[in-house]
């Protein structure tokens, strides 16, 4: 598939690394040339974006899970949902891949219609 900015700015979003106000692409995990080369590989953008997520969750690494602070206690995301949650977007959107065609999801189809009885 041809990277277009529009398609970038798509996958940017798919794959919740979108860049921040006053930011630059360096202030996300994947550069241009990046979501350019996941873009060239894949049929569609939806499975750039679960070879994306993929690589997101391959970079995922260990972090203090919880920690007080006196009275205070703060829990952050263990790194087992987090992988989790990378997982499940990669499988979402690798399904979305597969089933779609010309950049649309297929979502069904109508065998018959019947014209409604009108008095």
């Amino acid at each position: 598939m041809t990277s277009t900015a529009e398609l970038r700015i798509r996958l940017r979003k798919y794959l919740n690394e979108i860049i921040p106000a006053g930011g630059t692409e360096t202030d996300t995990r994947f550069l241009e040339s990046e979501l350019d080369e996941l873009l060239t590989e894949a049929e569609n953008v939806y499975q750039a974006a679960g070879k994306g997520w993929i690589i997101k969750a391959s970079l995922l690494q260990g972090d203090i899970e919880s920690y007080s602070v006196g009275q205070e206690k703060y829990d952050l995301t263990s790194l087992k949902d987090q992988l989790a949650h990378a997982i499940t977007m990669a499988n979402q959107y690798t399904s979305l891949g597969t089933s779609a065609t010309n950049g649309k999801v297929s979502s069904g189809v109508i065998l018959k219609l019947t014209k409604p009885g009108v008095i």
